[in-house]
Order: C-alpha cells, then sequence, then structure tokens
C-alpha cells in the first residue's frame, strides 16, 4: 500500500489503498515508517491515491486490537505513535501534499511532517470523538502546537470538518496551491545540509514522548472500556 519514487532529489511516497481512503493497517504503518525514513534524498513527498490523503487508522484494525484487549491496543497506539515520531524526526524534510480528506489518523500523519500543503479539494476532521475515541498517534500534543490551544479543542471536541482555507486560517497548512508538488520542489532546491540542520534545530523538543505516553494511557483505557461497541461496527 506504499509506493515510492526517487526523483531530482525527492522522494515521493504515496498511500495508495484508495479504496480504504489510504487508510493505515499496523504493516502500512511500519511500511511507511521505513520509506520515509530510509529515504537518502533531501526532501520527501507524502501524499494520496485516489483524491484522499488517508482516512486514519483501518477501523478493522481498531476493532481486531479492541477485541484481543489492552496489550493489543497498547501496542496499536505504540506503532502509531512511533511512525509519527520516526516521520518527523527523519533526516529528510518531509512535505505534505494533501488533496481530498484527512481524518483522523490522516490529520495526525499530516501533522507529522513538516509542511503541510493543501489543494482546494483538501479537508480535515479529528472524528474519533463522535466514536467515544480520539485521535492517539501524537494528535493531542501536535494538534495545539500547531493550531493554538482554542482551534485544537473546537476541531478536536466539535469533530467538525474544515475546508482547506480554514486550515490555512488556523495555521493547519502552510499553502493551498493546486500543484503542492511544488512545493517540495522549491524545498529540494536549496542545500541538503542546511534544510538538515534547520529541521533539527526547529524540531528540538524534550517534552514530547511523555505528553505522548499519558495520551497512548487515556486512549487504551476509552478503547478497552468500547471494545464491544467497536467490534460490532
Amino acid at each position: 500500500m506504499i509506493r515510492t519514487e526517487d526523483h531530482e532529489g525527492i522522494r515521493t511516497v504515496t498511500l495508495d489503498r484508495p479504496a480504504r481512503r489510504n487508510a493505515l493497517t499496523l504493516e502500512g504503518l511500519a511500511d511507511l515508517e521505513r520509506a520515509i525514513t530510509g529515504a537518502e534524498t533531501a526532501v520527501v513527498y507524502l501524499t494520496g491515491a485516489g483524491g484522499a490523503f488517508s482516512a486514519g487508522a483501518d477501523f478493522d484494525v481498531v476493532g481486531e486490537v479492541a477485541d484481543e484487549g489492552r496489550e493489543a491496543i497498547e501496542s496499536f497506539v505504540d506503532r502509531g505513535q512511533r511512525t509519527m515520531r520516526a516521520i518527523e524526526g527523519a533526516e529528510s524534510v518531509v512535505v505534505a501534499g494533501i488533496d481530498g480528506p484527512a481524518r483522523g489518523g490522516g490529520v495526525e500523519l499530516a501533522l507529522a511532517c513538516d509542511i503541510r500543503v493543501a489543494t482546494p479539494a483538501a479537508t480535515f476532521a479529528e472524528t474519533g470523538v463522535s466514536l467515544g475515541l480520539f485521535g492517539a498517534w501524537g494528535g493531542t500534543v501536535r494538534l495545539p502546537e500547531v493550531v493554538g490551544t482554542g482551534d485544537a479543542l473546537d476541531l478536536s471536541l466539535s469533530g467538525r470538518t474544515v475546508d482547506a482555507e480554514e486550515a490555512l486560517r488556523m495555521g493547519l497548512v502552510q499553502r493551498v496551491t493546486a500543484e503542492p508538488f511544488s512545493v517540495a520542489e522549491e524545498v529540494a532546491g536549496n542545500d541538503p545540509n542546511a534544510l538538515r540542520a534547520l529541521k533539527g534545530l526547529v524540531r528540538a523538543d524534550g517534552n514530547r514522548e511523555e505528553r505522548e505516553r499519558r495520551e497512548r494511557e487515556a486512549f487504551v483505557d476509552l478503547l478497552s472500556a468500547r471494545a464491544d461497541d467497536i467490534g460490532s461496527r
């Protein structure tokens, strides 16, 4: 479900599971991490196939891990968090090209990227609250850092959908353009050593893993309590 192509200093990583709106399985998360952290290019361009960015976690997988109990849920959340941290910490600059819907874990995936570029057709929603859950791949940590506490609470507690222009206003994306790949090309035109150094300095943070640990524990409690409901969907 993960396709890669290297060309002129950019690795394009495509989530290629359009029938499921590019929802991520455990295997898909691991493949995605390898595709991005294994890049030898200065820039990685991450996008989705079939008119969607990503629906986030595959709900069939969520139901399966809910049935298996707390240990499986913890492993599932940990896998997602590790992938997002790996993307955030990758040596390459990771540019997300978001066309169509990003939902739940798809928003969290975008948040882990260094630069988020939307097409006019992009939409965003943190839909977990409607299921009695929330995004637990670092979303409660990154979303308020990116958009501020007020907008983070609005998005997370309402579950509402925002379009590309509203996402731009709140800082969820940095640009809206019909050609997001052009931003990856723009970044790739700069010195790779300078890109690496700048990313490392801006990304430096010492508190994230503790905050993600608390997020993981809260999610495990919620999903463990709702295992029967989730499994019946």
